[in-house]
């Protein structure tokens, strides 16, 4: 049913039940998964990183250290990603990149209340594949 599966991750506790899902599915698909994380530089403004490479070099080894954490709770091999931009638009690029079957995220990420966060939801909205959302 699913070859290839993409779960995105910031770290945050929905996204670490992303992983979980994903990581089940693949082993139960023997599919290919791929992780990705995206440092979004415009949360912060960039006109504020393009003077602080620190930050931005913060900024991924904090996504560094997700995707790692994340390869190391799956039995399989793993392919991550670091990516920089909006977090929506570069998920959907891995996705269409990798032509992966399945994109698994969040419903929220670090930042989000009850609702449905707005990187979920534009995900949902703008890609032409399966979206599961935990």
């Amino acid at each position: 049913m699913y070859e290839s599966i993409l779960v995105a991750t910031d770290g945050s506790e929905p996204a670490n039940r992303a992983v979980e899902y994903a990581v089940d599915l693949a082993s139960s698909f023997d599919a290919d998964l791929r992780v990705v994380s995206v440092v979004d530089t415009r949360r912060y403004g960039d006109s504020m990183l393009s003077d602080s490479s620190a930050v931005v070099d913060d900024l991924e080894n904090r996504a560094e250290d997700v995707l790692e954490d994340a390869a190391t709770r799956a039995d399989l091999d793993v392919r991550t990603v670091l990516r920089r931009g909006r977090p929506h638009t570069e998920i959907a690029a891995v996705a269409d990149e990798a032509n992966v079957d399945l994109i698994v995220l969040g419903n929220r990420g670090l930042d989000s209340s009850g609702e449905i966060g707005s990187t979920a939801e534009r995900v949902v909205r703008n890609v032409d594949r399966p979206v599961l959302t935990v």
